[in-house]
């Protein structure tokens, strides 16, 4: 049975619960059905009463308990063709002239009333419907809003994750590389039998007593002692070639000869190894002294 308060059902619907309502009426055989009549006028007075004080809802609801119960009930009593009952003329005059007018009547004041309600609860579900959709899509903002700054946190942590990685790899390739170092030169190593020996031939010491001889064109002393000769005189105008010098057998093509130990190159690869892997280039200075106008 549809509910006559619910003011979210059609107007139609509202006025079937209340016709329902005064459907529901029930005879009892043992009650004489004089009874009945002198009920019934108890319940046009109270409809009359509940019609002036403006509830027509119970008004609408006892003029069909009448209707009902005169119409359609009272008729089926086991009694009521044998019994005498003076009232029952007025009865039906009642039911033509007041229930019958009287419940349409309330019936359309009640359409015009839930009608008006109806659209009230239509205006207010909208107003709701429009506030929940803001409610909504200010939730769903906010959330949106809170899986960014998730995933910005998400991603500086990995990114912080992946420079501290970064860090610890390049820390443990400078160990690695410190520790090669060490194990190469923190001890010296075996000098093989190849590289044994003076890095000039003939000349094992600089010379450091007056024995030694000396060059050709250097000068003695009066004494015969070695005097500790002096730099030799540069032309810069022969540069490099130093050509028409004593010393030009030393050279090819205006460059002079360097000796340099054997190991040498071998020795600065293995230090620029570690770069290499990581493609980075190594630079190195070679540096050296005449020994005996030779450059070493």
């Amino acid at each position: 049975m549809p509910d006559h308060a619910d003011v979210s059902l059609p107007p139609e619907d509202r006025v079937r619960g209340l016709i329902q309502m005064g459907s529901y009426v029930e005879v009892n055989e043992d009650i004489p059905p004089r009874r009945y009549y002198r009920s019934g006028i108890e319940m046009i007075r109270m409809a009359t009463i509940y019609s002036e004080e403006g509830n027509i809802e119970n008004a609408f609801v006892l003029y069909n308990k009448y209707i009902t119960l005169f119409i359609e009930k009272l008729p089926k009593h086991r009694d009521y063709k044998t019994a005498i009952i003076p009232e029952k003329k007025d009865t039906v005059k009642k039911l033509k002239e007041v229930a019958f007018p009287r419940a349409e009547e309330l019936k359309k004041e009640l359409l015009e009333k839930y009608n008006k309600e109806y659209a009230e609860y239509n205006v207010q579900k909208k107003k709701q419907e429009e506030e929940f959709a803001r409610s909504l899509a200010l939730q769903q903002q906010l959330e949106e809003e809170r899986q960014r700054v998730a995933l910005m946190k998400q991603q500086q942590a990995e990114q912080e994750q992946f420079h501290a990685f970064e860090e610890m790899i390049r820390r443990q390739e400078l160990e690695k590389e410190r520790l090669k170092i060490l194990q190469q030169f923190g001890k010296p190593e075996p000098v093989p039998n190849s590289l044994e020996g003076p890095l000039i031939p003939g000349v094992v010491t600089p010379p450091t007593d007056a024995k030694t001889p000396c060059h050709p064109g250097q000068p003695s002393s009066p004494g015969g002692g070695a005097v500790v000769p002096k730099p030799p005189v540069v032309d810069r105008t022969l540069k490099p070639g130093a050509l028409g010098s004593p010393e030009s057998h030393a050279t090819i093509e205006g460059l002079r000869h360097i000796i340099v130990p054997k190991e040498l190159c071998h020795k600065f690869l293995q230090l620029a190894d570690a770069n290499t892997a990581r493609g980075v280039e190594t630079c190195g200075i070679l540096c050296g002294k005449l020994v005996r106008y030779l450059p070493r």
